[in-house]
């Protein structure tokens, strides 16, 4: 089934063109189920094929994926957590996952948002502690496309050096790949993450100390 939404989602999105690129990436970056994994990469295969431009492409990304992810935060923002609470299991968003989010978040914002939209899973749920504990917007919108850039990135150039180098765009082979790069990524976003924690827990020293 997989092997044939790639095959749709590789025609289908030289026709859609730059405009079904942030449509895509706009819906896999709010909660709904479409991941980027299944978009980046054919538009990487026609960069490679020479129908897409490199940059257009992932600067649609990067734009679908900062529209998706102000749409959830400003549900969130509104709305609230009563909210969140009512309705998130329809979207497979538990109360514990919730509760688990706002705590981090309430304490390492910033860096969570930077950090979750490389995260599988996470960079769906991150836009809603943002929303709910009303982070500054300028910051939300900037951490959160910094994030897409590295990651759409990484897919777009996924699907290129597929194309650019197998002439074809098969879903196992870009699982394959995208794992890889996972497990180069996770463990830099882990390094970074306990760089930040190790300042944080410094500068707390400090403030107690003065």
């Amino acid at each position: 089934m997989l092997e044939r939404f790639i095959e749709w989602l590789l025609h289908g999105l030289l026709d859609l063109g730059y405009p079904g690129i942030i449509l895509l990436m706009a819906m896999e970056s709010s909660v709904l189920p479409v991941p980027a994994e299944l978009v980046m990469p054919p538009a990487g295969y026609w960069v490679a094929k020479g129908e897409m431009n490199a940059v257009a492409a992932v600067a649609s990304g990067v734009l679908g994926s900062v529209l998706g992810a102000l749409a959830t935060y400003y549900v969130a923002h509104w709305f609230g957590r009563g909210f969140v609470r009512r309705f998130g299991k329809y979207f497979l968003i538990s109360e514990r996952s919730i509760e688990r989010s706002e705590r981090y978040f309430a304490a390492h914002g910033e860096i969570s948002v930077l950090l979750g939209r490389m995260v599988p899973v996470v960079r769906h749920l991150i836009s809603i502690p943002a929303g709910i504990a009303r982070m500054s917007l300028p910051a939300f919108v900037g951490y959160t496309g910094l994030g897409a850039l590295v990651w759409c990135s990484i897919l777009t150039w996924i699907g290129y050096f597929l194309g650019h180098n197998e002439g074809v765009l098969r879903n196992a082979e870009v699982q394959r790949y995208v794992t890889r790069a996972l497990l180069v990524v996770l463990p830099i976003l882990a390094l970074v993450a306990g760089i930040y924690v190790l300042r944080h827990r410094r500068r707390a020293r400090s403030s107690r100390g003065g």
